[in-house]
């Protein structure tokens, strides 16, 4: 490893790393954001059906994301661990696993979900009338599937060797190619959610070569099928090191199906207000996971090399950071819900449905940067069962039970108040572990991983 990028890594300003490996992630995710923002915005011209089809192709592209972001953040962990220690083939090792276990794993998701598309679709909460654009456009998502999980695990493994710019141009570039194409393919060709659902398709193949082109480039860990592993525990280790990632995503994908299928009784509208109010809420969820993420392999780094110091002060800086960051784009939501859902859909029963939900969950993730940091600092330390168990609370074990019992005492309203809810809850729950973890004495603990 170069000594300039160790250094950098485990002696300058904790404050700035961050910053400056958090921006690039920052960008990339608002970026991946807008374009589903511009989806909703351009597929809402279509009508309501069509645009609640996009809610329930969010929970499909949520499950591809687990799939991703664990074997991403699971190879990750080890790469910079490797990394730190100076050893470049078993970091290379890690990322290869995982790289053509992400390829396997999206063309069997590509395979079986084409085959079972439609059941598929009405799981993920899908009405008879939503059901034909949803297929169209779920068509698309499950043929990208092999690529976006593949793009995604690069992009991580670049974000945990401390070269997140790399990882935020081929990510940029496929989320402008989105907007673009959504623009195209509806606006110009008039094919309505179907151009949707190639545009997807089409941006995520082109981020996945830029982003092979750059990982080839600059990566100091390589992809060859010469570094695969031919131990079980090598990959079982990147699973149960990355399985609180996929706990957090698939949970998101999971409650979302559930919520799809809450909203079901009270019509079209009700879905695509819901779709409006997510894609928003991840928009401005997105500052405060890309600041976390900048903090990643800075944590990673350090806790391996036992600067414990750095660590702490990095957490610290991370949450409250991530607090101030995703209040500038909350507050104007909280203040003005109804004008921003009809940004996307002008019909006033989806306003009526969405401006309520927009406002309390705008406050409600306010929150969410002290859930989210706790999870990342266990995950990063290489914690998986505490990390685990903060992955599951949000969208899990706190969230499904508050919106089944919501719903069932407060109807629609209750649909519209439970994510806020668990997010405080969440919070609030996370909190004594960020505690624990400052006020702890660690000089032995490194002395657990020497059997890894």
């Amino acid at each position: 490893m170069k000594k300039d990028n160790y250094t950098r890594m485990t002696e300058s300003s904790v404050y700035k790393l961050i910053v400056i490996l958090g921006i690039p992630t920052v960008i990339s995710m608002l970026i991946t954001n807008i374009y589903n923002l511009a989806d909703t915005y351009f597929v809402g011209t279509l009508g309501e059906s069509a645009q609640g089809a996009t809610g329930i192709l969010f929970t499909l592209q949520s499950i591809i994301q687990a799939i991703a972001f664990m074997l991403g953040h699971g190879s990750g962990t080890y790469v910079a661990k490797f990394l730190a220690d100076k050893d470049k083939k078993n970091a290379s090792k890690y990322a290869s696993c995982a790289f053509f276990v992400g390829f396997i794993s999206g063309t069997l998701l590509l395979i079986f979900g084409l085959i079972f598309i439609k059941g598929f679709c009405y799981l993920l909460g899908s009405t008879d009338t939503i059901l034909p654009y949803a297929v169209d456009y779920g068509m698309w998502v499950l043929i990208s599937a092999p690529f976006m999980i593949t793009s995604l695990i690069l992009n991580n493994i670049l974000r945990y060797e401390g070269k997140a710019i790399f990882a935020m141009v081929g990510l940029v570039s496929g989320g402008l190619l989105n907007i673009f194409g959504d623009y195209l393919f509806i606006n110009v060709f008039n094919l309505g959610i179907y151009g949707a659902g190639l545009s997807t398709a089409i941006s995520q193949l082109i981020s996945f070569i830029i982003l092979i082109v750059l990982f080839i480039l600059h990566a100091e860990s390589k992809i060859n099928p010469k570094y695969l592993s031919r131990h079980i525990l090598d990959y079982l280790k990147i699973l149960r090191s990355g399985f609180p990632s996929f706990l957090r995503q698939g949970l998101t994908s999971i409650s979302g199906g559930i919520l799809n299928n809450l909203c079901n009784p009270y019509g079209d509208s009700v879905i695509a207000a819901m779709s409006v109010v997510n894609r928003y809420l991840s928009f401005v969820m997105s500052i405060g996971l890309g600041i976390g993420q900048g903090f990643q392999p800075v944590c990673a780094f350090n806790y391996q090399v036992k600067k414990y110091d750095r660590v702490k002060k990095g957490l610290l800086f991370t949450m409250l950071f991530g607090i101030m960051l995703v209040s500038i784009l909350a507050i104007p939501a909280i203040i003005v819900p109804d004008k921003i859902v009809w940004l996307f859909n002008t019909e006033q029963r989806v306003i009526d449905a969405g401006t309520l939900a927009l406002r309390i969950g705008c406050i409600g993730i306010l929150f969410l940067p002290i859930s989210i940091t706790a999870n990342m600092l266990y995950q990063c330390i290489r914690k998986s069962e505490i990390a685990s168990f903060l992955a599951l609370l949000r969208s899990g074990i706190v969230f499904i039970p508050v919106l089944y019992i919501f719903e069932a005492n407060f109807n629609l309203v209750g649909i519209q108040i439970a994510q806020p809810v668990s997010d405080v809850i969440a919070a609030l729950i996370s909190l004594p572990f960020i505690i624990f973890f400052i006020l702890k004495k660690h000089e032995n603990e490194i002395k657990e991983d020497k059997n890894e």
